[in-house]
């Protein structure tokens, strides 16, 4: 499509012009050559843009080993306390806290090498902001489901292996050690427990982990169509990926 734009406007300019966060772009073309978000653009330039490839799920064709390299932790913004616990829950390093500013939110995610989950497009135009991602769906547990999708986090899942609350690495703890916490009916039914060092908080397989395991299914069964038609495709082009 044409775009209009002023005398010396920039690549970075001109793709957030139109409404897209240049943390969503991995790589744009000027005339066929790859420039930085500061390329300066002339009338006529014809300019392909490409989005993060992470997003892009290659691995049927390109991946040597069974789990990405990649370790991918989120800080996320104070409109997304569900879905932070829920990526606490499958396992994923999330920071979350409800009075996070919009400076120390840009600040963790290039000190940490965090992505920064958003609800806010304007956030993600900060030019110091190098990784992170517009949350579509408003509904926290399809929200889950878009984040895997988006980062092909299938085989990253490890579910129940962090605190819900604080983020915290959780870890198996002996019945008898925290035995005078618990009241006598969670005593005589469950006989499995992890804590958190952090909170100190206590987790075991209560009423609610049926709900819990439920949504970590779902998360690993769209990952797992996702992938599954990645397969097809990569065994219609036998040549490799075409670009998008």
């Amino acid at each position: 499509m044409a775009v209009r734009f002023g005398a010396g406007a920039t690549v970075k300019d001109v793709i957030e012009s139109q409404g897209v966060p240049h943390t969503e772009v991995d790589l744009v073309l000027a005339n066929g050559e790859s420039v930085g978000f500061d390329h300066r653009l002339a009338d006529g330039d014809r300019v392909s843009v490409y989005p993060v490839f992470e997003g892009l799920d290659i691995s049927p064709v390109t991946r040597l080993r069974p789990a990405p390299l990649r370790v991918t932790r989120f800080v996320l913004d104070t409109h997304l306390g569900r879905l932070a616990r829920y990526l606490r829950l499958l396992g994923f390093d999330s920071r979350y806290r409800r009075d996070f500013e919009d400076d120390e939110l840009a600040q963790i995610s290039l000190s940490e090498g965090r992505v920064l989950l958003t609800r806010d497009v304007g956030l993600l135009k900060r030019r110091v902001i190098t990784h992170g991602y517009f949350i579509r769906e408003s509904r926290p547990d399809d929200q889950v489901v878009e984040v895997l999708r988006r980062f092909d986090l299938a085989g990253a899942i490890q579910p129940f292996r962090r605190c819900m609350v604080c983020n915290g690495a959780l870890h198996a703890v002996a019945k008898d050690e925290i035995a005078p916490a618990l009241l006598p009916g969670t005593l005589r039914d469950f006989h499995e427990f992890w804590t958190c060092p952090g909170c100190r908080r206590v987790y075991w397989r209560g009423s609610h982990y049926e709900r819990l395991a439920a949504l970590v299914e779902r998360g690993s069964a769209e990952a797992r169509v996702l992938r599954g038609r990645a397969d097809r495709v990569a065994r219609r082009s036998p040549g490799g990926p075409s670009a998008p």
